[in-house]
């Protein structure tokens, strides 16, 4: 079997460049090994665990309404009712993903596929959608393959009560207590969902902070609540060293600061640490392609490898390891391929947390500018002068800008707080624009909303801020 395209991966990144090579009149072969296309953010990561953070924050807002005079009982959870609520979600998006694939008469092999050479993959699997012999032959070829967790060698435990996050998001039983290894953004969404519904936490991280390159200032609120909620702890400046499970418990060896070594045991154990790209067993050696030492694949602005045949998008082509990365490139690699003048060339990549609160970002950080020697000033806004967060009881939030100097331009936004993942696109916007601060406090925002933060963190920067006092001169610059 041949075809001008083949993309091999069915994730966000793999569809979208299956979708709009389709929409170009490319015929293309989408070769995935699950059964259902969606890939890790569908089937067992951004959107099933984003459906439990949501049951969690309603969980949250019922008690925080106490304060307002309104009370209800405590949650009872039917965990077989909340897996068929997960289960019916990601069903629903898969049927869709499947309807668009026969639309766009895209053609679908379930299979795993290795490179036997710059043309040519091998198709292991046994499903009657592969063809006879189980090679196809390709023209190009779209990697799409994403990520798999990273399990340090000290941490492998053969155990089912130590898990990574594809089996957290399963909820088979709630465990009565949880150890969440790594405080990065999967294991602090991951502890949030289980301390919500009822669960003693513990977290523990490697560094001094958690969520380790995000700034600190926007840290802190999301520490500081975590803190409250995890009744087990939020262990910074500490490692697990070993993992010993038997049928009833898994004991942690946990040292931190000071050498000191501390035995603790508990109901279950998350693996959190990371992610590495999944190019490790697709043959690539039979290609032209090369790995960076982290296992990516290296590739040029139009997603093109040293294999000329062969381009690489999403967790496969490297960091930041976001799905709607993985989606702008597969966009990208498709137009490339259709001849189009396509190229990766953004101004700013949004990254969001959706811890409560959230954090969101986009492009420079006051830590990366400080190391990298950028000089910036600081635009900032505290949600606690905000009527629309008082008014929700969320004033635990705050927006800040990083502006150029001289020119006055937009370099980065962080944002911590409620529902900060949906404000953050109008600071990407605002960068990909090439705005100045003064261009986001100067257009009307609507009142009252949190989106007049952005506003307002840029009135208080030209020193006219209304709602609070900040004269221009007390501006933090870097």
């Amino acid at each position: 079997m041949h075809a001008p395209l083949v993309v091999l991966g069915g994730g966000p990144g793999g569809y979208a460049a299956a979708f709009r090579a389709a929409d170009g009149g490319l015929p293309v072969v989408l070769v995935e090994s699950q059964p259902k296309l969606g890939g890790t953010c569908l089937l067992r990561g951004c959107i099933p665990s984003k459906s439990l953070l949501h049951v969690a924050r309603v969980i949250a807002e019922a008690q925080e309404l106490e304060a307002a005079g309104i009370r209800f009982g405590a949650p009872r959870i039917d965990l077989e009712a909340l897996r068929s609520h997960q289960e019916r979600l990601i069903g629903k998006l898969t049927r869709g993903l499947d309807q668009l694939v026969k639309r766009r008469k895209v053609t679908r092999i379930v299979a795993r596929g290795r490179f036997q050479d710059s043309s040519t993959l091998k198709l292991e699997g046994d499903h009657p959608s592969v063809p006879e012999g189980g090679r196809l032959t390709f023209d190009h070829c779209i990697v799409a393959t994403g990520s798999v967790p990273a399990i340090p060698a000290a941490l492998k435990c053969p155990s089912p009560r130590v898990i990574g996050s594809a089996g957290a998001l399963q909820l088979e039983t709630l465990p009565s207590s949880l150890l969440v290894v790594g405080g990065g953004y999967i294991g602090l969404e991951m502890a949030t969902i289980y301390a919500r519904l009822g669960c003693a936490v513990t977290v523990v991280e490697f560094t001094d902070q958690l969520l380790p390159g995000i700034d600190a200032d926007l840290v802190k609120p999301v520490h500081r609540r975590l803190s409250e909620l995890c009744d087990g702890g939020i262990l910074l400046g500490s490692r697990v060293t070993t993992l010993t499970a038997d049928d009833d418990s898994v004991t942690a060896t946990v040292m931190t600061g000071g050498d000191q070594l501390h035995a603790l045991t508990f109901d279950r154990v998350l693996i959190a640490v990371g992610r590495r790209p999944n190019t490790k067993e697709l043959g690539l050696e039979h290609t032209h392609v090369e790995l960076d030492s982290d296992g990516f694949m290296l590739h040029d602005a139009q997603m093109r490898t040293a294999d000329p045949r062969i381009l690489a998008i999403g967790d496969a082509a490297g960091q930041p390891m976001l799905a709607h990365k993985a989606s702008h490139e597969g966009r990208i690699a498709a137009e490339v391929l259709l001849g189009e003048p396509a190229a990766f060339d953004v101004q700013a990549i949004p990254a969001v947390v959706f811890t409560d609160p959230e954090i969101a970002t986009c492009g420079l950080s006051e830590s990366r500018a400080k190391a990298a020697g950028i000089a910036y000033e600081t635009a900032l806004y505290p949600w606690a002068a905000s009527g629309r967060a008082q008014a929700v009881m969320r004033t635990d939030g705050m927006t800040k800008f990083l502006v150029d100097p001289s020119s006055k331009r937009v370099l980065g936004c962080g944002i911590v707080g409620a529902g900060a993942g949906e404000l953050i696109a109008e600071a990407v916007l605002a960068m990909e624009m090439g705005a100045t601060i003064e261009d986001v406090a100067e257009s009307i925002h609507p009142h009252p909303t949190l989106s007049e933060t952005l506003m307002h963190a840029g009135h208080a920067y030209m020193g006219t801020a209304t709602e609070i006092y900040k004269p221009r001169r007390e501006r933090k610059t870097g």
